[in-house]
């Protein structure tokens, strides 16, 4: 947190402190979704499937290329975390850090999921975001943030000892067993860092630490993406319900949440993105 400081303060400390900032990963070469032509689609989607995950649950759908899918907030203030695979090879998962590293702390329409290495290519592009009015508040906080690992039982114990097993990390791991056939403690190691859908979150002003606050979510808001691949998406409804008190507990209302799928006409000029093009020799 950056609060002891035991060292005397340079002469030059303010003109070093004043050196500009420069974005790591401009993204001004990167390609971006045609959103007219996801938008024309999406006026002739059909829901084919629905699945309720029930709070502190979690459940794993298939979602072909081409479909779109909904989480949906039903009963009242919930939020998600969301983990993605490659449905046809669970070594490609979605990668939150360079996400963030490309899009910023916290997702909305236009922003895509990327894949873990080597392929690092869009998994999924966000279409529609009813929450996305809410910007970024007098805290600095925002919706859907890739800052957050996920609630575990790992951290929980560490801090509060006991052994709770409704952690999101624990959801989705019983979850993508169920789905993949694997034991939990196989399927845990295929669970990793998550979208927070609805969670609303920022960095402290003065220590720069991690916080969460009462999600703005409410019944029928929703966050809608295109599969731009053949996607597993897990989907943990979290023991901290809106979070706006505390996570992993028993305490927080919590509320179930919706996953719809969608067929839709083909995107006018959609095509499967490829996975990188770097050679992976390595220098060698």
């Amino acid at each position: 947190m950056k609060t002891i400081k035991e060292f005397t303060l340079p002469a030059d400390a303010d003109a070093r402190r004043a050196v500009a900032p420069v974005i790591c990963y401009p993204v001004d070469t990167l390609a971006q979704p045609d959103l007219d032509a996801y938008r024309v689609a999406r006026q002739g989607m059909a829901l084919v499937s629905e699945v309720l995950v029930p709070p502190r649950e979690a459940r794993t759908v298939r979602i072909n290329a081409g479909q779109f899918f909904r989480i949906v907030s039903i009963e009242g203030p919930q939020v998600g975390d969301l983990n993605l695979h490659n449905a046809n090879d669970l070594s490609e998962r979605f990668y939150s850090g360079k996400t963030r590293a490309l899009h910023g702390t916290h997702l909305s329409t236009g922003d895509r999921l990327w894949s873990s290495f080597p392929n690092m290519r869009p998994m999924a592009t966000i279409t529609a975001d009813t929450l996305d009015w809410y910007g970024f508040d007098a805290f600095g906080g925002g919706v859907h943030d890739v800052i957050g690992t996920r609630c575990d039982p790992y951290t929980n114990n560490l801090l509060s000892g006991g052994q709770y097993h409704r952690c999101c990390h624990s959801n989705l791991s019983r979850a993508l067993a169920e789905h993949t056939g694997q034991t939990p403690a196989e399927a845990e190691h295929m669970v990793h860092d998550v979208l927070n859908v609805f969670m609303c979150t920022g960095f402290t002003r003065d220590t720069h630490q991690y916080f969460m606050k009462a999600s703005p979510v409410r019944p029928d808001d929703y966050l809608e993406f295109y599969a731009e691949i053949d996607l597993l998406a897990n989907l943990s409804a979290c023991p901290g319900g809106d979070c706006s008190a505390q996570h992993s507990s028993d305490a927080a209302a919590c509320y179930p949440l919706k996953i719809e799928v969608f067929d839709a006409p083909p995107v006018a000029g959609w095509q499967a993105p490829a996975p990188n093009g770097y050679d992976r020799s390595h220098g060698l």
